[in-house]
């Protein structure tokens, strides 16, 4: 049974410790509301962070000319299909035909009525390959079917062999067959089939047809050239070309550029990553009347000094091989609301004019002596690589300190609790005790009362 304090005996409030660890806890209660106008600016530094972290991955995915260029291609894809190594491939024309597509050693089985019924015999299949090497591979009673021979020469290793039971859609009664070919493509990968030894089946199985491994031939402006594929890297620089259809006769046009618009593109993603941060140190900043100040950043140092580093490299200039030149003369201006803009149709019109000035004002150069010039994102980069570097950088700074005065918080809060739970127990022993005793008093006067003595009610005198 709990105890309760306060009673028609002492005249006491029922919840006179309640109201004593209530005014007691009011310094806990303001602590806590610290903490919380501490943990808000933490997040808010979390979040800034963030967006920060965003232009750093923009600046490192385009940190030179290689990675920010892309190209184009255009050429005939129903005939070829072409990808590009942008650190390899340049911007040309070539005049392309394709000739004749190369194929692999192959060859057809005699037909049988059934792939997995059709009983075709015990023996081997002898075969030689392009390297000379006699392979065998034996048939017993167990795997006597087309199926089953198939499943026999993909399972075996190293046999250079592929098989596949097919129906050949002649519509007669033995339209099944197997389909034997080599696994590489080209001339030199002539192989042999000529042996088949098979007994007590039902029908005869052998090789019915052949076909001649052969390379492909293409011509590359006006040139015939051969390849063992039909996918090669070793015509044009950076392309890998697949041939898709053999159309001699029929030349087209491979065209690579560089692709402005995609270039666009990621210049506009790194500009709409800056204007992120920009806009966050915007709002935090815009304050009115009911702006409660101790849950913001606004005003912050770290703020102003984070906009002066982004501010600083949009003004700074860069050298080029064309002489000294800003980030604003390919399109990336301030506006009067204090965020970027992107001109993308003059950056276009600057990369197509000239491609080389405008990567180095992004990106830098290097000089005749090895010594790489910085570009715009070189200094961006570095001004970002400070602001959020371990453990001492900006945001580093400002985090880590935000999270000292956190945890000094939680420490004195749980200090306060420990003190205010062992006040809570004394109190609850001290009017416990004077519960009893005034009790006790109460008993003795009613004792004396009871005795007929005229002596004065001692709970009155208390009072």
């Amino acid at each position: 049974m709990g105890i309760a304090f306060g009673s028609i005996s002492t005249g006491l409030p029922k919840d006179i410790v309640k109201q004593i660890m209530a005014a007691e806890k009011i310094p806990l209660k303001n602590m806590e509301d610290r903490k919380g106008k501490f943990s808000d600016k933490n997040k808010l530094v979390s979040e800034l962070t963030q967006l920060v972290q965003s232009v750093r991955g923009e600046l490192t995915k385009n940190a030179s000319a290689r990675s920010l260029r892309e190209l184009k291609l255009d050429f005939n894809d129903q005939v070829v299909g072409i990808t590009a190594d942008k650190n390899i491939a340049e911007p040309a024309n070539y005049q392309f035909e394709v000739v004749q597509l190369a194929q692999k050693s192959s060859a057809m089985s005699s037909g049988f009525a059934d792939k997995d019924e059709s009983y075709i015999g015990v023996g081997y299949i002898q075969y030689t390959l392009p390297n000379g090497e006699n392979k065998e591979i034996y048939v017993d009673s167990d795997n006597a079917s087309l199926t089953k021979v198939a499943k026999l020469i993909n399972k075996s290793e190293n046999s250079g062999l592929r098989a596949s039971v097919i129906n050949d859609g002649s519509g007669t009664d033995t339209p099944w067959r197997l389909i034997l070919s080599l696994e590489e493509t080209g001339d030199n990968n002539l192989a042999e089939f000529p042996y088949f030894y098979f007994v007590d089946g039902e029908d005869d199985f052998y090789l019915e047809f052949e076909r001649e491994a052969q390379d492909a031939k293409v011509k590359l402006d006006g040139f015939e050239i051969e390849v063992p594929e039909n996918k090669t890297s070793d015509l044009i620089p950076g392309l890998t070309i697949n041939l898709k259809k053999a159309k001699p006769g029929e030349e087209f046009t491979i065209k690579v550029d560089e692709d402005t618009q995609a270039i666009s593109g990621k210049i506009q993603s790194l500009v709409d990553n800056i204007n992120g941060v920009l806009t966050f140190i915007h709002d935090q900043n815009n304050m009115d009347e009911n702006t409660d100040s101790s849950r913001t950043l606004g005003g912050d140092i770290m703020l102003q000094s984070l906009e002066g580093r982004l501010r600083s490299s949009i003004f700074e200039s860069v050298e080029t091989k064309f002489g000294m030149r800003r980030i604003g003369d390919v399109g990336i201006t301030f506006q009067r609301d204090g965020k970027l803009q992107f001109d993308q149709q003059k950056f276009s019109a600057k990369l197509e004019e000239n491609f080389e000035e405008t990567t180095q004002i992004l990106t830098g150069w290097y000089k005749d002596d090895g010594i790489k010039t910085k570009g715009f994102i070189d200094n961006l980069n570095g001004k970002i690589g400070q602001v959020l570097r371990f453990p001492d950088g900006l945001l580093q700074s400002r985090k880590r300190s935000l999270d000292n005065n956190i945890e000094q918080i939680d420490r004195r809060i749980a200090q306060k609790e420990r003190m205010l739970e062992q006040k809570e127990k004394n109190l609850k022993d001290k009017f416990a005790r004077l519960e009893g005793t005034i009790a006790k008093i109460k008993g003795q006067g009613a004792g004396i009362a009871g005795l007929g003595a005229a002596a004065p009610n001692p709970v009155q005198q208390l009072g």
